[in-house]
């Protein structure tokens, strides 16, 4: 079934005063469309979305086994983290297992988008590092998995090193397309970004949730990473977050991973779908709505929970139509 775009109104009393237009598609793991909004074959980047795709070379490798890794880890590898202590603690001993530190890291340092972290580490006088990057997870498995395969770990990033390689392998075959033809960007961590049509995404998302197409040793892995997004959903997001509390309270039914300019993504194991959703102008507060509607329209986000999942009351309220459906509300800040 297809319908008009997302749509997000922000309202300040009964005055809308933002809106926000978006694409969403649900698709089962053989690229057969269940529900659409929007165009769904627009290009659409899809940023840190894809992270837990992406962390399938590594798990593969037997790096985690050789190593002595743990879901911690193998959930970090998924993250787009705060940059909290344990996130960066974690990456420094991480890095440490495999005889590296964070000045390989290539991902570059960013502050936390939480205030009091980066207020704590200027009271601490804590310069910023690369391992407080909100992808250092994602780069500690990247420089990993090079470790694994014998290769260099300097210019891991570039398009044409054996990891990314990889990567875009197991990207293309879990979307239904060459992922090598596709035109691709910089991302914010310095990596390749592909640019997909939003419903080749959501095939892969759907392919995560039910990779029985594929190979056993795929699978496996796969399912080790769905396990420990679930298991360590701090290790995915951190405090306050949208993808730990859809992690955490709802796992088993749904990994969940955002990413940059207004993408989210959800694999949905107990349906055999995928979701993928793009906001235009690239709102994350409204991607974040968009994504909880869509899981309430599904039945997997239970009426009780969706506040407290959503956002904790704060103040502006927000309503949502997707299509026809009857406009959902939520109190975000």
């Amino acid at each position: 079934m297809s319908r008009g775009p997302v749509v997000i109104e922000i309202t300040r009393g009964p005055v809308v005063e933002s809106r926000h237009e978006g694409i969403a598609a649900l698709v089962k793991p053989d690229g057969t469309v269940v529900e659409s909004w929007g165009d769904v074959d627009a290009a659409v980047m899809p940023r840190s979305a894809v992270k837990p795709i992406q962390a399938i070379p590594l798990v593969e490798s037997g790096a985690v086994e050789r190593f002595g890794l743990g879901n911690e880890h193998m959930a970090l590898a998924c993250a787009s983290h705060n940059g909290e202590a344990r996130h960066v603690e974690t990456v420094r001993s991480w890095l440490a297992k495999v005889g590296l530190s964070e000045s390989d890291l290539e991902c570059g340092a960013h502050p936390s988008r939480l205030v009091w972290r980066v207020e704590e580490l200027a009271r601490a006088n804590a310069p910023l590092t690369n391992a407080s990057s909100n992808c250092s997870g994602k780069h500690s498995g990247f420089l990993t998995t090079a470790v694994q395969h014998g290769e260099p770990t300097k210019g891991y990033i570039r398009y044409d090193h054996p990891v990314q390689k990889r990567v875009r392998s197991v990207l293309g075959e879990l979307a239904g397309l060459d992922a090598d033809s596709l035109p691709y960007g910089t991302d914010g961590c310095g990596i390749p970004t592909l640019a997909f049509p939003l419903r080749n995404l959501a095939r892969a998302m759907a392919t995560m949730a039910d990779p029985s197409r594929l190979s056993s040793k795929r699978a496996e892995a796969i399912g080790r990473l769905r396990s420990a997004m679930n298991a360590e959903p701090f290790m995915v997001a951190g405090t306050d977050r949208f993808c730990t509390r859809l992690n955490g309270k709802l796992g088993g039914t749904i990994q969940a991973k955002g990413g940059a300019e207004g993408v989210y993504c959800c694999m949905l194991p107990t349906l055999g779908l995928g979701l993928a959703l793009k906001i235009w102008d690239g709102a994350g507060r409204a991607s974040e709505v968009a994504t909880a509607t869509i899981l309430e329209h599904l039945g997997l986000l239970p009426p009780s929970e969706r506040d407290a999942i959503v956002h904790p009351p704060i103040k502006s309220v927000v309503g949502l139509l997707v299509g026809e459906m009857r406009p959902a509300k939520s109190w975000l800040g």
